[in-house]
């Protein structure tokens, strides 16, 4: 009798046990649902990122940013920036001939453009300095633009105004609606 009772019980305690293994696995199957659900395979993310751009051996542009995100949906890919941005821009003497700071950036591959945002301030080793909220570089023009006011700082003078435009290496730039100058008496430092 007790080992047919033991047989009979045999079959409840499995299904005991069954359950309670399943109960127990389902928090670890829960967390890796929701990990999956965080993850996405159109979204590569990465951090402490250095780019370099170069031609025929040659460093143009360095990038360094604390995070990026590179989405590579197909009717939209593009890099994003969202943690702040530093680009270098070199010389034919690989020497930093500029730099250009931004609390935002992204790059869209289909428009060709970079558009950077959010305290965007370009500075270049013949202390020229300017400041807007939103730059946009078009690669397919090799031109640097805004419509934001903007504010274009020399050793001369301060010029600010809504608009901005340049070739890419900032060696012809303007403001387009020219709301004032300011003159800096020689010898003293920009007000900035």
């Amino acid at each position: 009798m007790g080992t047919k009772r033991f047989i009979t019980l045999l079959p409840v305690a499995v299904l005991m046990l069954a359950g309670w293994g399943l109960f127990s696995c389902q928090q670890p199957v829960d967390e890796a649902g929701a990990l999956l659900a965080r993850l996405d395979p159109q979204v590569e993310e990465a951090s402490d990122v250095s780019i370099l751009y170069s031609d025929s051996a040659r460093v143009k542009v360095k990038i360094t940013g604390k995070t990026m995100r590179n989405y590579l949906e197909v009717t939209n890919p593009r890099q994003e920036f969202s943690e702040g941005v530093l680009v270098e821009f070199f010389d034919a003497n690989q020497q930093v001939s500029s730099r250009l700071s931004a609390r935002f950036a992204m790059r869209s591959d289909r428009a060709g453009e970079v558009v950077a945002r959010d305290s965007v301030v370009w500075t270049s080793v013949q202390k020229q300095r300017l400041e807007t909220d939103e730059l946009i570089w078009d690669e397919k023009r090799k031109e640097v633009y805004t419509k934001k006011f903007a504010v274009i700082t020399t050793p001369r003078e301060i010029i600010y105004g809504h608009g901005f435009t340049a070739n890419q290496d900032f060696s012809d730039a303007r403001i387009l609606q020219v709301e004032g100058i300011i003159a800096i008496e020689e010898g003293k430092d920009s007000l900035r």
